[in-house]
């Protein structure tokens, strides 16, 4: 696991308030780091592999290139279960994805992380796309109402997300009660994560 995880034992999942501080101080270490120092070594991947997986949260954020989760949290190979699509949108894989991390791999934290400058909340605000790229800026449209700031718009787009993974896991049984979805802005212009 990375450097975060080093004092926790193997298999152990922390809790969601665990785990939130695990992200805040790797996304410290990030601001002062020159390079990352997730864990991604033969041994790390040898140890997964035989061992399976135990990632400490689940991530869903923007398929956009500059956000990288495992660099921004300074997590290496088993340490989070990323979900990436553009514009952070929810739907049913997305939702499948989460209660999979949830009920095999004992995640109790989920982020959604959306960023600034964010192409897809753009779209959504500013063109009429075709095609595919539709059903994310109808998505993010449903999620925004009539907004037009891009900050305002990118943290209404998240707070909809962490409301659809909310309801689709009421009522499931959970692990100690620990569950939690939180909503992350990421900073494109300096790396930091706002979490709320």
């Amino acid at each position: 696991m990375g450097v975060q995880a080093d004092t926790m034992p193997k298999g152990r999942h922390p809790g969601a308030s665990e785990a939130l501080c695990k992200l805040k101080e790797g996304n410290r270490l990030y601001l002062e780091a020159s390079r990352g120092i997730g864990d991604t070594s033969l041994r790390i991947r040898q140890e997964t592999c035989a061992n399976g997986q135990h990632p400490y949260a689940v991530i869903v954020t923007c398929s956009d290139s500059r956000v990288i989760p495992e660099s921004i949290f300074m997590a290496g190979i088993g340490d989070l279960f990323v979900i990436r699509v553009a514009g952070n949108v929810i739907d049913n894989s997305q939702l499948g994805s989460i209660e999979y991390a949830v009920d095999h791999l004992g995640c109790q934290l989920i982020v959604v992380m959306g960023h600034t400058h964010c192409g897809a909340v753009d779209a959504a605000i500013h063109h009429e796309p075709d095609g595919y790229v539709r059903c994310l800026t109808d998505a993010i449209k449903a999620a925004i109402g009539g907004e037009q700031d891009d900050e305002r718009a990118c943290r209404l787009n998240v707070a909809y997300s962490v409301r659809k993974i909310e309801n689709s896991l009421k009522g499931r049984s959970r692990e100690a009660q620990d569950l939690q979805v939180a909503g992350a802005l990421y900073r494109t212009e300096d790396g930091s994560v706002e979490f709320f």
